[in-house]
């Protein structure tokens, strides 16, 4: 099977970003439209071999899918090396199956009722069940990349994706512990904070990108750039998702707005208004993480002094800056389509705040 993705050799930077780039962006929207139809009837087929009722909370967690840019960040990764995407699918797959996994354990976590704009998969089966699909989840995260054998995907590549992966579901394991460990502290430092996404978030966008460059067949100056590229987009990612509850009064992403303030975490333009926050305001943060006041009732509030010491944009600029240092880490990478693909990627993560 081969993915017939749209073939832009030859568009420069220069070009994408002046006359071309309408087109570009056309061009880019449907390579991962077929991406995506691709993932999904791969998707269906794997929820289809589990019967009963674990089949039935499968498919309520992983589908319909979001917009999966995980597991496309992994096939254009593959593909920007020279490799084959079609080789790699079930790798992003697998990538899928990870992302979801740690969605139904966070829901757990916070007591989330509302994922992707319907119930958690939690709320719906309950806590037992839950763990216990989200544990499946990550098994069938690694039986997705070891399939990709039957595609003629060598063994030692496999190999190492699957080291990449088992590096991701520690390193996101520790980013969970590091997040529960935050819960009501105001004043921990923002590195913390940064330490913290970088392992339970970034980590996934990183491993998507580096698995996709090994499986490629990339050499190690390319899965490096590529980590790094993975790595700062994450970042960037996690801290736009920081902002979204922040800037919209409705639920973002299909789950609720109030969810961090209920389960008292701290995030980033949250810290950043603390040290930037008069005395009073201090002391109303404080409250807040402390649970003293209701959830309703401090999101306005909180909103307020997040406006007044401009926590919001300081956030944005952090993010863009990630997004910057991504963008260069993929001039290590040859000129292909791909590669401009991805750099596509990074300007629409700012854009989801504006």
């Amino acid at each position: 099977m081969t993915l017939h993705v749209p073939d832009t050799a030859g568009v420069t930077p220069a070009s994408r970003v002046a006359a071309d780039s309408d087109a570009f962006a056309e061009q880019c929207e449907r390579a991962w439209s077929e991406y995506r139809t691709w993932l999904c009837e791969e998707l269906e087929r794997r929820v289809g071999l589990v019967q009963g009722e674990p089949g039935e909370i499968t498919r309520h967690a992983l589908l319909p899918p979001g917009k999966m840019v995980r597991p496309i960040l992994l096939l254009e990764s593959a593909a920007a090396v020279g490799g084959r995407p079609d080789q790699a699918l079930p790798a992003a797959v697998g990538v899928e199956y990870a992302h979801v996994a740690s969605l139904v354990h966070d829901d757990i976590i916070d007591r989330d009722e509302i994922r992707r704009g319907r119930p958690s998969v939690q709320h719906r089966y309950g806590t037992e069940k839950a763990i216990l699909i989200g544990d499946m989840l990550i098994v069938g995260a690694f039986d997705c990349l070891s399939s990709c054998a039957e595609r003629g995907m060598p063994d030692a590549r496999i190999v190492a994706a699957l080291r990449l992966m088992c590096e991701f579901e520690e390193m996101a394991g520790k980013g969970v512990v590091l997040e529960v460990n935050l819960v009501g502290d105001a004043s921990c430092e923002v590195s913390t904070y940064l330490e913290m996404i970088e392992a339970k978030t970034a980590s996934l966008f990183r491993v998507a990108c580096e698995s996709g460059a090994v499986l490629g067949g990339g050499g190690r100056t390319e899965v490096e750039s590529l980590g790094r590229f993975g790595t700062e987009l994450g970042m960037a990612f996690q801290i736009v998702d920081d902002l979204l509850p922040f800037v919209s009064t409705s639920a973002t992403a299909g789950k609720s707005a109030l969810s961090d303030l209920r389960n008292r975490r701290p995030t980033l333009p949250v810290l950043l208004a603390y040290r930037a926050a008069r005395r009073r305001e201090r002391i109303l943060v404080k409250k807040v993480l402390a649970g003293v006041v209701p959830p309703m009732v401090a999101y306005p509030l909180i909103r307020a002094v997040l406006r007044r010491t401009g926590a919001v944009d300081r956030a944005l600029r952090m993010a863009e800056g990630h997004v910057d240092t991504a963008r260069a880490a993929l001039t290590a990478l040859p000129d292909s389509p791909a590669r401009h693909r991805l750099a596509r990627l990074l300007d629409q993560v700012p854009h989801r705040v504006r």
